[in-house]
């Protein structure tokens, strides 16, 4: 998953950081109301957590800001703030959940997992295209009844391509999606043709068909043949 915290506290925030790369995820930082807005106006994300209260801004005023631009990011409100007020004022402006602080990372990450699966999936935690079987919560991949070995790089890359299916992603989506906003520093995208060279290797010889579809110039589309 890629993620934006949104969070000023920095031992909580550190907290959430190291729980959510250690499962792999690519997580992004606005420690402030400005940084959150350039954020969410410049990159896409899986989940954005979101507090309320940040230095230089409201959280609320992030939540007009991404219906403004008809975002279809999911948001997780983490919050101190327990009002039902507060709740009801989140979820009518578009947030999927809310959270409140103090609490568990198991629980928050639980949340983020439902939202993702719900925005993304429909609510499944398995995609299925045609021989292709993913299993979004136990990371597996089977074509046909035969289980596929994949890096953690090839199922996120995978499971990109089937989210969106059909349409036309560039390499510079591939490479946001992937690595984060660390990828603007670089101008080479040749590691993305690996990644996925290797990943229509692995289908292929697992007995599946070449889905991949390479648009000269332009990226790549995932599409039936």
């Amino acid at each position: 998953m890629k993620l934006l915290l949104i969070e000023d506290e920095q031992s909580l925030r550190e907290s959430i950081l190291t729980y959510f790369s250690a499962e792999g995820n690519i997580c992004e930082l606005a420690v402030d109301f400005q940084s959150a807005m350039e954020k969410i106006s410049l990159y896409q994300y899986d989940c954005i957590l979101l507090d309320l209260t940040l230095p230089g801004g409201e959280g609320m005023e992030i939540l007009r800001e991404l219906k403004k631009l008809n975002k279809k990011d999911g948001v997780l409100i983490i919050s101190a703030r327990h009002s039902l007020d507060d709740k009801v004022d989140g979820l009518n402006l578009g947030a999927d959940d809310y959270l409140v602080k103090p609490f568990h990372l198991s629980e928050l990450q639980a949340r983020v997992v439902a939202i993702v699966r719900r925005k993304s999936f429909d609510g499944n935690s398995t995609i299925v295209f045609n021989e292709i079987s993913i299993d979004t919560l136990a990371m597996k991949v089977m074509v046909n009844d035969r289980v596929l070995n994949l890096t953690r790089k090839e199922f996120d890359l995978l499971v990109y391509f089937t989210s969106n299916q059909r349409k036309v992603v560039t390499k510079n989506a591939i490479a946001e999606h992937l690595w984060g906003d660390e990828i603007d520093l670089s101008d080479d995208f040749d590691f993305i043709y690996t990644h996925i060279k290797n990943l229509r290797k692995k289908l292929i010889e697992a007995g599946s068909k070449d889905y991949i579809k390479s648009m000269y110039g332009v990226g790549y589309k995932f599409e039936n043949i």
